[in-house]
């Protein structure tokens, strides 16, 4: 997948500036059982914010790196905090149209 413009970017953040953390990154970190349960997320919704826990030994950086390797389609739009918002259209139906 292709790097997002900032144009896009900047649509995705407004889009997902609404929305509350649905995944928490814990203790485990970026385990499998977290990518499998982004990967069913991501089947119902084509952005979603993460949180990074206290409790995670991962920096918000790293979780998001970590993220990135595992899947590489999913696009990180933005990071504030311990919060990212992030993106992957929809394989057959994507619902979001980017500019």
């Amino acid at each position: 997948m292709s790097s997002l413009t900032s144009r896009q970017r900047a649509h995705l953040r407004s889009l997902a500036h609404p929305l509350k953390p649905m995944m928490q990154v814990g203790s485990e970190g970026v385990s499998e059982a977290f990518l499998t349960s982004l990967d069913e997320a991501f089947r119902n919704r084509e952005i979603l914010k993460i949180r990074v826990l206290e409790t995670s030994d991962l920096t918000l950086k790293e979780a998001t790196a970590a993220i990135r390797e595992a899947r590489p389609d999913v696009e990180v739009v933005q990071t504030i905090g311990k919060v990212a918002a992030l993106y992957r259209p929809h394989p057959e139906n994507p619902e979001i149209r980017l500019p």
